[in-house]
């Protein structure tokens, strides 16, 4: 039986990786640096959890041993948490190599270098690494979550604004949908040495304001879609249509669909 490592199990990429190779059958062990309490919806049913932290190498070895591959999900926004993941990554596939891990795999954004924000240039350096690494890797680039789209809209109705920048597009993915690629490259590329990278995008391109309607339609929330600017790179990141992968489009379960399944 594989075991898969999942290092941060517990947040939303992670609780979907677990889920996806549990239900495949495999052993799982999801990492994180705090032990979610029994009952905790957290807790994926069949995986096992155990602690370990990163930066300080406190039970990381023993989170390791035995795996067969290691799906890095861990995250970050702001301060000196972000600053450290670059740190983090390196550290993650240092201790999978010591441990004799087969296979690494980062999930990180479309086409993060291109974009000068620091979060993305974390993503960036983080990708590098892996695809530089002494072990086999890979790198699952994906466009962006539903969950964070849906936190857009979510924000701006707060202050009665649903924000819709134009001439931005999204290709929105379910994390079930990313979480099966992540396992996929997990196990499949056990078979392998060397280096290997996927794109991942949602099933659809929509306007930023079509998905701005979609989700107001279906939470009922209040607040007028407005048409607003987005200064700055990331401005023109998005404008330039980089934060999109048509051609990859993997993607199984539209935006509309993932909102009418939490109404």
């Amino acid at each position: 039986m594989v075991l898969i490592a999942v290092a941060g199990g517990t947040g939303t990429a992670g609780r979907a990786v677990v889920a996806e190779a549990v239900a495949r059958g495999h052993a799982v062990r999801a990492i994180s640096r705090h032990l979610p309490d029994a009952g905790d919806p957290r807790r994926v049913p069949g995986a096992s959890y155990v602690t370990a932290d990163f930066r300080t190498g406190n039970g990381v070895a023993a989170a390791f041993d035995g795996a067969h591959a290691v799906v890095e999900t861990l995250d970050a926004r702001t301060g000196a948490a972000l600053k450290a993941l670059p740190a983090t990554s390196v550290a993650v596939l240092a201790a999978a190599s010591r441990a004799g891990v087969g296979r690494g795999v980062l999930l990180t954004i479309v086409n993060a270098a291109e974009c000068s924000m620091g979060y993305y240039q974390v993503q960036a350096s983080r990708a590098r690494s892996y695809a530089s690494a002494g072990m086999p890797t890979s790198v699952v680039y994906a466009t962006q979550f539903h969950d964070l789209v849906a936190g857009v809209f979510s924000a701006g109705a707060r202050v009665g604004l649903i924000p819709a920048f134009p001439g931005v597009s999204f290709q929105p993915i379910s994390t079930a949908d990313v979480a099966r690629v992540l396992v996929d490259e997990a196990v499949a590329g056990l078979d392998g040495a060397g280096h290997h990278s996927v794109r991942a995008g949602g099933p659809s391109v929509w306007t930023m304001k079509a998905l701005a309607e979609q989700w107001k339609s279906a939470t009922g929330r209040r607040g007028i879609v407005t048409s607003m600017p987005l200064p700055g790179a990331f401005g023109t990141f998005l404008r330039a249509g980089r934060n999109l992968v048509p051609e990859a489009a993997v993607g199984r379960e539209e935006f509309g669909d993932w909102l009418a399944e939490r109404s």
